[in-house]
């Protein structure tokens, strides 16, 4: 089975498709960057230097999108990207960032005055007037029910402050308080081959109103990349340490909620799924990438050179009915009774 082990065997750019982002008209790459990994707390230490090279890899293989939160590292992620904008003068970049989790809002202190200090504090520490996307995080199911948070953020909008805004979730009954909101832009959802149940819920709803899908955890912490064994250890900051159970926060955001043995033992199974011109990241990707409600994924790197592989996902084609059908079977079988968390 091929798999690209060296930085070299990758190109240093790669053609990039581009997508409409919602009802704006605006284009993103299919593939963008997600840049919890910069905060330099969540998955493990990562330093500015390399952090700066890895956006470089991924702007110059042809990604506009790049999504943070203002809690990544307590802003450390929005700032990184801000010192990276002043590098590229002109860039039109499509910064996409999160407000919602920090410990003065949630989970039940959420205010106007505090939502809109918030914001502006990403404005600050990305260095720009006005951000193209900003989305609640993850915020509890009563704030969303509720509804006034949507309101701020619409006035918000309209002083200029942001072009769009939107709504990262964990299930399907958050989406669908989302969706039924008025000048929703987009949701971003946790969709993979290890996590397929949006196919049939979110991603239809989605469509039918014109709203941007986001898709984050593309490779499931990094389980869809074959490479973990059951012996692989992870730093002592790494998520994939200290809430491999849920002890942190929602399961679901580490190894898509299934056990970590249990994961090992089923991306193993599936490498013999990968086809020979493909490493199973890149698999992994271009199936989620062959799901035309689908905007952008935002797979995060900790390397140049997977910045640049993840980029390469947008210029292969797309993957046989065959192998659809194949992983759809192998998902209802043999990995959806290990899923665990809200979905």
């Amino acid at each position: 089975m091929f798999r690209l082990d060296r930085e070299e065997s990758l190109p240093l750019t790669a053609p990039m498709k581009f997508r409409t982002f919602g009802k704006g008209g605006e284009k993103v790459s299919e593939i963008g960057l997600g840049c919890w990994q910069l905060s330099g707390n969540a998955w493990g230490d990562l330093d500015e230097a390399k952090a700066l090279e890895i956006l470089a890899a991924a702007a110059d293989a042809g990604v506009n999108f790049l999504d943070t939160a203002d809690v990544y590292g307590t802003g450390r992620s929005e700032e990184l990207i801000g010192k990276f904008l002043k590098s590229r003068p002109g860039s039109d970049f499509f910064i996409a960032t999160k407000l919602g989790r920090t410990s003065d809002l949630y989970p039940d202190k959420y205010t106007e005055a505090g939502v809109r200090a918030a914001l502006e504090a990403s404005l600050q520490r990305l260095g720009v007037e006005t951000i193209s996307l900003v989305q609640l995080h993850c915020v509890p199911v009563e704030v969303l029910r509720q509804g006034d948070i949507f309101d701020w953020l619409r006035k918000l909008q309209a002083e200029g402050k942001i072009r769009h805004f939107g709504a990262s979730v964990e299930d399907t009954a958050q989406a669908s308080l989302c969706l039924a909101q008025d000048g929703l832009a987009s949701l971003q959802i946790i969709f993979n081959i290890f996590r397929q149940t949006p196919e049939t819920t979110i991603l239809p709803a989605a469509k039918a109103k014109g709203i941007a899908i986001i898709v984050r955890l593309p490779l499931a912490s990094g389980l869809l990349s074959g490479k973990f064994t059951k012996d692989t250890l992870f730093a002592e900051n790494d998520h994939r340490n200290f809430n491999r159970d849920g002890q942190a926060f929602n399961v679901g955001e580490t190894f898509a909620g299934i056990p970590f043995d249990k994961g090992v033992e089923l991306a193993d199974e599936m490498k013999h799924f990968v086809p020979e011109s493909l490493t199973m990241v890149q698999m992994a990707q271009r199936w989620i990438l062959d799901h035309d409600e689908v905007t952008v994924v935002i797979p995060g790197a900790r390397t140049p050179a997977q910045a640049r592989e993840n980029a390469s996902v947008s210029r292969l084609p797309e993957l046989p009915e065959s192998l659809h059908a194949r992983l759809a079977r192998y998902y209802k079988t043999e990995v959806e009774p290990f899923i665990r968390g809200t979905y």
